[in-house]
């Protein structure tokens, strides 16, 4: 048995927790949500304990996929179920099941009605996210990759504020319109190799004309969901909307499915176009980190300030990809796992606001820290990381980026470490706005400080802030062998022999 799951472990990482959102859509009872909560939960560790042994028995010196798995799916097509997980994937499926349980207990007191359908609707979410990761079919990923979609279009139009039709309709057509664009590029990369395999894509020589609209077709699909400027309009919307899980989830781990594909796809199946089109998205990205930065700044609702800083941090990840070198791309995959523990934890922490005061205008707080010292120290911290204090996660990708980026082009880096004060600018306006001076109003007076609930799960977000802030290694020596075969794949021209290798 021991055997069978070890060969099998990442689809047990997959169906556990869809599995188990099934069974609470089941047997949940709005007249017993404590046992439903609890059913949650449990279907929530078990998951996040399933997926463990992806980073214990991960072979650190391989840069190629590991823990693969085969079956025939749809033969007269090609279409296999076929998963493997390398250094990129790992790190980002430990973080979607760990957020995941971080979501239950968030939820527990917060979600009144429809509890199974709340919290199923994250698990089953959790598992079609994590078969995104891990999948190495073309075909299978485009379905986990849509599928996805359903249970947090549900999430915010069900739970969400009062414009959330609005929102979800929204956010609905902008990534549904993109991804119809990279299902036409995994057409036509089946009739060239009569298979959905990634491998098989890996090795296919494309003439560069070709290779420049395959990736601004995977372009389209992967900008949208990071998203980087200018199809970034939907995120804030969608952010203000739904319920704190779902902005969690949203910004956790949704937006990393994006970057984890430019890598995945568009960069090793187009490498010459994505040479190519380097300065392009070096430009967006740049743009995202200074422009949507002076956005954040004149937010009044801190949602949506929180929305815009992680657009802006999300920038350097692209920046990271598009320079081509190991320190930029092993900064910015820190810094998708690093935004992933920040931009969840300072969502939840509007959340605890909003759970007491009913809103989310900076105007109508002031005083916090005096009523709820706890909190205002978790706060104050995930605030700094967001800023980039040394110290905290936020600074180690962040800065890793910057470094990189000056091996390639000092104004890149020089524009890039703007952030550090754009970045400082928005979030200490708020910070001072909301917990310091006196206490505002009534509403301030009477609150009430962290309860047992509350505190665990920000004290296990801080712990893991600091944690990879002071000692990002374990990361980075997961991730180093299969970013430099990554990069060893994109120094390899895939152009037939005598054609040019640029445009």
């Amino acid at each position: 048995m021991v055997d069978y799951f070890f060969l099998h472990v990442l689809s047990f990482a997959i169906w556990v927790p869809v599995l188990a959102g099934l069974v609470v859509l089941a047997t949940g009872n709005d007249n017993k949500p404590d046992t439903t909560r609890w059913l949650a939960l449990l279907g929530s560790i078990v998951s996040f304990l399933v997926t463990i042994p992806l980073y214990t028995h991960f072979n650190f010196a391989e840069g190629g996929f590991q823990f693969q798995e085969f079956s025939r799916w749809i033969p007269a097509f090609n279409i296999h179920y076929q998963l493997g997980a390398d250094g990129i994937a790992v790190p980002l499926i430990l973080l979607t099941s760990f957020t995941t349980v971080i979501v239950i207990i968030s939820a527990w007191e917060v979600i009144e009605k429809r509890v199974a359908q709340y919290m199923a609707s994250f698990l089953i979410m959790s598992g079609l996210m994590i078969g995104v990761f891990s999948a190495l079919d073309a075909i299978l990923y485009y379905v986990f990759w849509e599928a996805m979609l359903i249970p947090m279009f549900l999430i915010i139009g069900i739970w969400g504020g009062p414009n959330r039709v609005y929102a979800t309709v929204k956010f609905f057509l902008y990534t549904l319109l993109g991804s119809l664009l990279m299902l036409v590029a995994f057409i036509y990369l089946y009739f060239q190799t009569g298979s959905f395999d990634i491998a098989d894509y890996y090795k296919l020589q494309i003439p560069l004309n070709v290779q420049v609209l395959i990736f601004l077709a995977f372009f389209a699909a992967f900008a949208v969901k990071i998203p980087m400027w200018p199809v970034h309009t939907w995120l804030p919307d969608a952010h203000v909307e739904a319920p704190t899980g779902g902005s969690v989830v949203l910004a956790a781990i949704a937006l990393k499915l994006g970057g984890y594909s430019f890598l995945r796809f568009a960069m090793p199946i187009a490498p010459d176009a994505a040479h190519s089109l380097s300065g392009f998205m070096i430009a967006l990205s740049l743009i995202a980190i200074v422009y949507i930065a002076l956005v954040a700044l004149v937010q009044k609702d801190m949602k949506k300030l929180i929305a815009y800083s992680s657009i802006s941090h999300m920038g350097f990840v692209t920046l990271g990809f598009f320079i081509f070198n190991n320190l930029g791309l092993e900064g910015a995959i820190v810094q998708m796992v690093s935004h992933g523990f920040i931009s969840a934890a300072m969502f939840l922490s509007v959340g605890v606001l909003y759970d007491r005061v009913h809103s989310r205008q900076i105007e109508s707080y002031g005083g916090v820290a005096n009523t709820m010292p706890v909190f205002a120290a978790f706060a104050v911290l995930f605030a700094m990381a967001n800023s980039g204090l040394p110290g905290t996660s936020g600074f180690v990708g962040e800065f890793m980026v910057i470094l990189g980026a000056i091996q390639v082009n000092f104004w890149f880096a020089f524009l890039a470490s703007l952030t550090l004060i754009f970045g400082a600018a928005y979030t200490l306006w708020m910070v001072k706005r909301v917990f310091y001076g006196e206490v505002a109003n009534e509403k301030v007076a009477a609150l009430k400080d962290l309860n047992k609930r509350e505190f665990l799960i920000l004290a296990l977000l801080a712990l893991l802030v600091l944690a990879l802030g002071v000692y990002p290694q374990p990361l980075t020596d997961m991730t180093n062998a299969t970013v430099t075969q990554l990069l060893s794949q994109l120094a390899q021209s895939k152009l037939p022999a005598g054609l040019p290798s640029g445009l």
